[in-house]
């Protein structure tokens, strides 16, 4: 692992690190900021998954976590959205919803996306990583995320509920098997059988039967993409008929941008610090 940057912020120290991938085939950037804390001690450890487009570098730069986390003891990690390299594929036309900085939080099955889009594995390789080098404590996680991350992290929060002591997202895709994204990209990497998509949408997973305790989802009304593209009416439906308490914040005037997300940042990590049992042990 590589030291790209460290950098001091509320007494603690926020980093970003490029690693060699076996699951991407390709190097991969993340960053982790670590609050301060005594010698020996381990902390909870917050993921966030970002949206179309981005880089570990949007919320890094413009989520305003860290005083947040300082306070809360939290570590928080942003992993990259895709693979990146001068031999790996993008979009055949360029567009900004599939292929570079559109990994979906998938394993690609379909060449040519199947080299190097296995973001799925890639976040268990992180993990790994992640629990290696700092002091994380890997009996206390939480996910959350933003837009395609947003649904990266309630599906992969549904998928392993005893991992994760909290789920929540920033205006996150529900149902991506039913709106243009993700049908675009579920079709792009996993080919034209829909029953392999359903693993990989958070609507169909609680219709199928998976359960986490308590998700927390905040959605602006202004979104331009609310109504297409989003869908949290979907997620609202699903957790209704399943039981599964959902708290869904429509947060009046506030459009996709990370002057949303930001505005309610530390909302939701006070929100999984509450779960996820305090500060360091």
């Amino acid at each position: 692992m590589e030291e790209v940057s460290t950098n001091l912020a509320f007494g603690g120290v926020q980093g970003v690190y490029r690693h060699p991938s076996s699951a991407t085939g390709t190097d991969m950037t993340f960053s982790v900021f670590v609050p301060a804390h005594p010698a020996g001690q381990t902390l909870p450890v917050v993921w966030f998954l970002s949206g179309l487009t981005c880089t570990h570098a949007n919320v890094t730069e413009k989520g305003e976590y860290r005083r947040a986390c300082a306070e809360l003891g939290l570590i928080f990690v942003a992993p990259d959205t895709s693979p990146r390299g001068q031999n790996v594929p993008d979009d055949p036309l360029g567009s900004y919803d599939f292929g570079l900085g559109a990994g979906y939080y998938v394993d690609a099955t379909e060449p040519p996306f199947s080299a190097n889009y296995r973001m799925r594995s890639y976040f268990e390789e992180l993990s790994t990583l992640v629990f290696d080098r700092f002091p994380g404590d890997p009996s206390r996680q939480a996910i959350m995320g933003h837009s395609m991350g947003g649904h990266g992290a309630l599906t992969i929060g549904l998928s392993e509920p005893g991992r994760f002591q909290s789920v929540s997202a920033f205006a996150p895709i529900v149902a991506p098997t039913q709106v243009p994204w993700g049908i675009k990209a579920l079709r792009g990497y996993l080919g034209h059988d829909r029953a392999t998509w359903r693993s990989h949408d958070a609507v169909a997973l609680i219709e199928d039967g998976a359960r986490v305790p308590v998700i927390l989802v905040d959605q602006g009304t202004d979104d331009q993409f609310l109504t297409e593209q989003l869908r949290p009416d979907l997620l609202e439906n699903a957790c209704r008929e399943a039981g599964i308490p959902l708290t869904l914040r429509r947060q009046a005037g506030y459009d996709h941008s990370y002057y949303f997300i930001s505005s309610f940042m530390a909302d939701h990590l006070r929100w999984h610090a509450a779960r996820l049992g305090g500060a360091a042990r």
